[in-house]
C-alpha cells in the first residue's frame, strides 16, 4: 500500500513541476502515473549500474555527479513516456532537483516504511 501511496504522490509532484516549470510538460494525470512507474522501474534497475560505471567521477566531484544521473533518468523517462517532455538536459536537472525535494518533503508525511 505504501508503494501506492509513494508513486501517487510522485505523481503529484510531477503534475506540479509540469505546472510551474517552463520546458515539461506532462499530458495528463494518467500520464504522470505512468511517468511515477517508469522513474521508479528507472531508478530501480539503471540508477545503479549508471552509478557503478561513473563511480570515479562520482567520487572525484564529490557525489555532485548523481545531479547528472538523475537528469539522464529524467531524460531517459522523457524518452520512454508518450505525453510526456522534458526540454533540455538543464530543465531535466531542475526538474530532477525540485521533484527530489518534492517527494522528500511528501514522502516525509508518509511516516516510516
Amino acid at each position: 500500500m505504501n508503494f501506492i501511496l509513494r508513486i501517487l504522490l510522485t505523481a503529484l509532484a510531477v503534475v506540479i513541476l509540469a505546472k510551474f516549470l517552463p520546458g515539461v510538460e506532462v499530458a495528463g494525470y494518467v500520464t504522470a502515473i505512468i511517468v511515477a512507474i517508469v522513474l521508479a522501474i528507472l531508478n530501480l534497475l539503471v540508477k545503479p549500474i549508471l552509478v557503478l560505471f561513473t563511480l570515479p567521477v562520482t567520487i572525484l566531484t564529490l557525489g555532485l555527479f548523481l545531479l547528472v544521473i538523475n537528469a539522464i533518468i529524467i531524460l531517459l523517462a522523457d524518452a520512454f513516456v508518450g505525453g510526456f517532455a522534458v526540454n533540455g538536459f538543464l530543465i531535466a536537472l531542475l526538474f530532477s532537483l525540485l521533484l527530489s525535494l518534492f517527494q522528500s518533503i511528501l514522502f516525509s508525511l508518509l511516516g516510516k516504511d
